[in-house]
């Protein structure tokens, strides 16, 4: 059975794994914490550079707007990948899973809803 921690990092590992395979780069930083039945994970540096100029170049709205739209299309579409990998790491199914990205930091957040809490061993305090 895993700790806590080897759990968070275990989903950190298959997230930043999820946006190089699927979003074609790697992101800066990445953490992820479990708390009972929710598993956040906040990632940092995840615009691309076309990105990044795409919003840059439109309308302030219209470019955060196309820009959301389409990470949450692709998060959709990979949902299933990304649902799999959370249940292998955590043993628990997922009952929903909710996203946002801002287009002013670059920071994404994925918020995972568990069926039940994970199970984890305490770690021993010497």
């Amino acid at each position: 059975m895993k700790t806590q921690g080897e759990i968070e990092a275990a989903i950190c590992e298959g997230i930043s794994r999820f946006e190089q395979d699927y979003m074609g780069r790697g992101l800066k930083d990445i953490h992820a914490h479990l708390i009972g039945d929710l598993l956040l994970v906040r990632l940092q540096g995840v615009l691309t550079a076309a990105e990044q100029q795409l919003v840059k170049s439109l309308p302030a709205e219209k470019g955060r707007d196309l820009l959301k739209q389409v990470r949450t299309h692709l998060i959709e579409t990979a949902r299933p990948v990304m649902e799999e990998m959370v249940y292998k790491v955590t043993g628990v199914k997922v009952l929903s899973l909710h996203h946002d990205i801002s287009t002013v930091t670059g920071e994404e957040v994925v918020l995972f809803i568990l069926a039940d809490s994970p199970g984890f061993r305490d770690i021993k305090k010497k």
